[in-house]
């Protein structure tokens, strides 16, 4: 099974009975939890560049890109689906014109919305058509990719509003896959590729390197931008400051028994008693293998955390410092599958978000599933079982987009 355990542990509850020495207790809990994150065993870091960078190498390497290739080429399913399913879609038009602005303003839930969705889609877009590139050698596709890049790096400036440091995480995601793949395998030329990397180092990356204090998901898909910009700018000090944030944000995102009482928390939140730790996860305060800090609000949202951790460890193993060995892939295993038995129709229990579930994960199981199941040999029932019944998994339109191509059964 995914390791997803059938009865939770014994419920921390939200207001503690009041017994001799429980305040002492309780501040004596969080100093452990915050020790516990600062003093992360050098050992188990695994987060450090690599001494040359591999490219094509955010989210999926050369080694998957001529995989996926071959099993297109040769009609072999479910890739043969799944690339047929992105080319007939908007995305992969070669009449695509860019819409590109100066300045992106993304409100609350992209309210208002003044370039958010044009910049996301176009970003997906420049990735798509990267694909297609490869798989088809055609270079229209190409060159695609390299107007639609051109157009936002000769224009961006900026982006604003309260929203800004995700969208800059989402569209930031999804540039640096489409620059690696026309820089490291188009012999047609890139005239402006030192444009693009200038648009991502002073444009993007300033606004995700330092994180977000917001619900995890948000720090999650920005340092999934940040790591992805890094190994395209070859910026090791930037990897290095990026990778170590994932680590702490991914072990408060996902809880394991092993953690204790309570989740892990990320010094800067000053989450330091049981209620606001209580709070901050959705008012959930029975805590199991699995359950994330999103869990309680919304599967979707969930899904989003989920797909960045699962794309920034596919990242990392491709340069050379594989995380799925260490907490990073545990936790990943677990979320999958404890969202995954929910998300296939199992009845929430009581002590489980009131009984009471917001499902959607949406396309985000495939990179996860190939790591942990098929390179790592981990049982994972409930993930495989929603993987194969997702397929073929397309875009969310935000930031992940046909994975069932790219990284389905790829044993590379």
């Amino acid at each position: 099974m995914d390791g997803s355990p059938t009865m939770p542990n014994t419920p921390t509850p939200s207001r503690p009975r009041r017994r001799p020495g429980s305040r002492s207790a309780l501040f004596v809990t969080a100093a452990a939890l915050l020790a516990s994150v600062l003093a992360w065993p050098a050992a188990d870091r695994a987060e450090a560049a690599p001494a040359a960078f591999a490219h094509p190498g955010v989210t999926v390497s050369r080694g998957q890109l001529d995989f996926a290739r071959q099993q297109v080429n040769a009609g072999a399913q479910p890739w043969k689906g799944a690339y047929d399913q992105m080319m007939a879609g908007k995305y992969a038009s070669l009449s695509r014109t860019p819409k590109p602005r100066a300045v992106v303003e993304c409100g609350s839930y992209s309210n208002p919305n003044n370039g958010c969705t044009d910049e996301r889609e176009d970003a997906i877009a420049a990735y798509t058509q990267a694909l297609a590139w490869y798989v088809t050698r055609d270079a229209r596709h190409a060159r695609k990719a390299i107007e639609l890049m051109d157009a936002w790096s000769a224009t961006i400036q900026d982006h604003t509003n309260s929203n800004a440091p995700l969208q800059t995480g989402w569209a930031g995601s999804s540039w640096p896959k489409a620059a690696e793949i026309i820089k490291y395998t188009y012999d047609g030329g890139w005239a402006n590729s030192g444009r693009f990397a200038t648009m991502l180092r002073t444009v993007y990356l300033p606004e995700v390197i330092n994180g977000s204090n917001s619900n995890g998901n948000w720090e999650l898909s920005m340092m999934e931008a940040a790591v992805g910009i890094s190994v395209f700018l070859e910026d090791k000090t930037s990897y290095d400051r990026a990778m170590a944030r994932f680590r702490t944000r991914t072990a408060a995102y996902v809880y394991l028994s092993s953690d204790g009482a309570l989740p892990k928390t990320v010094p800067s939140q000053n989450l330091d008693t049981t209620q606001k730790i209580v709070n901050y996860w959705q008012g959930q305060s029975t805590f199991v293998n699995g359950l994330t800090q999103e869990t309680c609000r919304d599967f979707t949202h969930t899904g989003y955390g989920i797909s960045a951790i699962s794309h920034i460890a596919e990242t990392s193993r491709i340069q050379g410092q594989d995380l799925y060995g260490t907490d990073v892939g545990e936790r990943l295993r677990h979320a999958l599958g404890f969202q995954a038995k929910y998300q296939l129709g199992e009845a929430a229990p009581g002590w489980l978000c009131g009984g009471s579930l917001h499902l959607g994960l949406g396309p985000v199981t495939e990179v996860g599933h190939n790591a942990l199941h098929n390179r790592l040999g981990h049982a994972m029932t409930n993930t495989e079982r929603l993987t194969a019944q997702n397929r073929p998994a397309a875009s969310n339109n935000l930031f992940v987009a046909w994975e069932t191509l790219t990284h389905g059964d790829n044993p590379n």
